[in-house]
C-alpha cells in the first residue's frame, strides 16, 4: 500500500463531524448531535463486540495500512484526530477515523462499549496487544440504539474467516431494516 499524501485533521474537526452523521435507514437522524463525544484510548478488553468475524484478508489490509501510516509519521492506534489519505492509483482520498464505540444499555442491566465501527483495527491492536483511541460516545438518544447486540461470548465469539458462507450470521439484530 503507498500512501502518497496524508491530511491530518484535529480533534475539534472530527468532533464536528461526528455530530453531522446521519444513519443508513433515516440520513436525517443526526444521532450524535447532542450525544457526549470523547476521544479516550481503551483496552480492546474494554470494547464489546458485534460482529461475529473478521477477515483474514481485511487485517492484512488494515496492518498494511497501519504499517503506510507510520512512514508518514502517523500512529494508526492514536490519530489524535483523523486523517485523509490519498493512495497510489486511486483519484479519491480516504478519511481514516478512530473505531466507533458507543455507550449500550442492555436488557440485563448491564452497559457495555459495543463496537459501532472499526472492528478490523480493533482486532489488529487486540492482536499486537495494544491499546487504541477511539471515537467514544455517550447519552445516544435512546429511541436511536446500536444495531446490533453484543456477542455474549465477547471476543472469544469472533472468528478470523476467509469468506463468509452463505447463511453466514454476521450480527444479531435488535430491530428489522435498521442500520
Amino acid at each position: 500500500m503507498e500512501i502518497t499524501r496524508v491530511e491530518r485533521h484535529t480533534v475539534e474537526e472530527l468532533m464536528a463531524n461526528m455530530r453531522k452523521v446521519g444513519m443508513l435507514t433515516h440520513p436525517e437522524a443526526q444521532v450524535y448531535e447532542k450525544s457526549t463525544i470523547e476521544l479516550p484510548t481503551l483496552h480492546t478488553d474494554e470494547i464489546a463486540p458485534a460482529q461475529r468475524y473478521v477477515l483474514a484478508c481485511e487485517i492484512m489490509k488494515v496492518r498494511d495500512l497501519r504499517w503506510a501510516l507510520r512512514e508518514h509519521g502517523v500512529d494508526l492506534f492514536k490519530l489524535d484526530g483523523y486523517v485523509k489519505i490519498w493512495l497510489q492509483g486511486y483519484d479519491d482520498p480516504i478519511d481514516v477515523l478512530p473505531p466507533v464505540i458507543e455507550e449500550s444499555a442492555e436488557a440485563d442491566g448491564s452497559v457495555v462499549k459495543i463496537l459501532n465501527d472499526g472492528m478490523h483495527r480493533v482486532f489488529l491492536a487486540r492482536m499486537e496487544r495494544s491499546p487504541i483511541q477511539v471515537l467514544y460516545v455517550a447519552n445516544v438518544p435512546k429511541e436511536y440504539p446500536y444495531y446490533a447486540f453484543p456477542l455474549v461470548d465477547g471476543w472469544s465469539g469472533v472468528e478470523v474467516v476467509h469468506d463468509l458462507p452463505e447463511g453466514y450470521i454476521k450480527k444479531w439484530h435488535r430491530i428489522k431494516n435498521y442500520k
